[in-house]
């Protein structure tokens, strides 16, 4: 075994000590910990003037979010989503009481196919919720043209968007609504922690009740809600950490750049380029294993990283719709996701944080190249 110390696939982001220790002590000063304090306030509005949105609703995880939104639009019947996703997508259609319909991916993204979700519609369907896989952003016109041809809301998963662009204008405006994750593992965090983006002052005040028991003052409640509130702890560990994401976003950049050199040309081996106008995150770094032409199958050259002292990620894998609570579903079946099947089975994420160093990056080309 390697006694070199480990190489994780993600790092959290964290805050100064010092600065977050003196906001600690107001806390502790005001002993307002949550329900609306200052530093949730100040999030809120700070979140929305960096990532280039109207309105914004903080969240206590990424998960709470997508079950909202759902709940904010009166979403029933099926919902056409993707199965190459993390499992909460899936789970926030099936908590409502909806039907996930499950659509194939486009190879070129490992986004939701356009060209495939229109022969998914049928008249039970209300809402289309695609995925910025990897923060690569989906091709929200085509969506939207779908949606407004078919009289359809769409929710966007942007759990790994946070901040991409494009062509200047946040990702983040695209639909009806776009929800964010918080975690540790992303490129921004907040601990734990998401956020509800939306268009308008009035449905920014739904999601507000909705999220807080539906409470509307101290006595009146107007609506079924669920308590996804953020403490001030959380709130200021964020505004701490907004100073520095870009400099992690560079950092995590900087990394992109040497896995493709040190990638470039070799066979077998797939990985995405930049998008043409999109400011990208770097949420992540997926290559994709090709057995016949590589030498090695993708869970071969998983296993011997892991043996290197190297933690890639084999991320989405397995694929939603293979999961016992789904895969009864007529869209699971293998034959109607292809795509989405072949790049579950040769997908590993690399090790993508801010605090990778050269020496870093070289022993994880070097884990795969040897």
């Amino acid at each position: 075994m390697n006694e070199k110390k480990p190489i994780l696939v993600t790092s959290p982001l964290l805050p100064d000590l010092q600065e977050f220790n003196k906001m600690l002590e107001d806390i502790w000063d005001s002993k307002w910990v949550t329900n609306n304090g200052k530093y949730h306030g100040q999030l809120e509005e700070a979140l929305a003037e960096y990532l280039k949105v109207p309105y914004l609703s903080l969240f206590t995880n990424g998960t709470l979010p997508l079950i909202t939104a759902l709940q904010a639009l009166r979403i029933g019947g099926e919902v056409i989503t993707t199965p190459f996703s993390f499992v909460a997508t899936t789970h926030s259609i099936w908590w409502n009481g909806c039907k996930p319909v499950f659509v194939d991916i486009d190879p070129a993204t490992g986004d939701l196919d356009p060209d495939k979700i229109e022969a998914a519609i049928t008249p039970r369907t209300t809402a289309i919720m695609p995925v910025h896989v990897y923060g690569k952003p989906c091709d929200t016109e085509r969506i939207q043209e779908i949606a407004d041809k078919y009289g359809l809301k769409v929710i966007y998963d942007a759990a790994h968007a946070f901040g991409v662009e494009v062509n200047g204008r946040s990702v983040l405006e695209a639909g009806d609504m776009s929800t964010l994750s918080f975690h540790a593992t992303k490129v921004y965090n907040t601990l734990e922690g998401g956020a509800l983006v939306c268009h308008d002052a009035k449905t920014k005040q739904r999601i507000d009740y909705l999220k807080n028991f539906g409470f509307a003052g101290e006595t009146e409640v107007v609506a079924p809600g669920i308590n996804s509130k953020v403490d001030e702890v959380r709130a200021a560990y964020g505004l701490l950490n907004l100073k520095q994401v870009d400099q992690a976003i560079d950092a995590r950049h900087k990394v992109a750049v040497a896995y493709r050199e040190g990638l470039r040309g070799v066979a077998g081996v797939r990985y995405f380029e930049d998008m043409p106008g999109v400011r990208h995150n770097y949420s992540y770094f997926p290559i994709f294993i090709d057995a016949a032409e590589f030498g090695m199958t993708r869970d071969e050259l998983y296993g011997k990283m892991k043996k290197e002292g190297v933690f890639g990620r084999r991320y989405f894998y397995p694929l939603i719709s293979t999961f016992s609570t789904y895969r009864g579903l007529p869209s699971a079946d293998p034959s109607n996701l292809p795509e989405a099947t072949k790049m579950a089975e040769q997908v590993i994420c690399l090790p993508m944080h801010h605090d990778l160093s050269e020496e870093d990056v070289a022993r994880v080309l070097d884990s795969i190249l040897k």
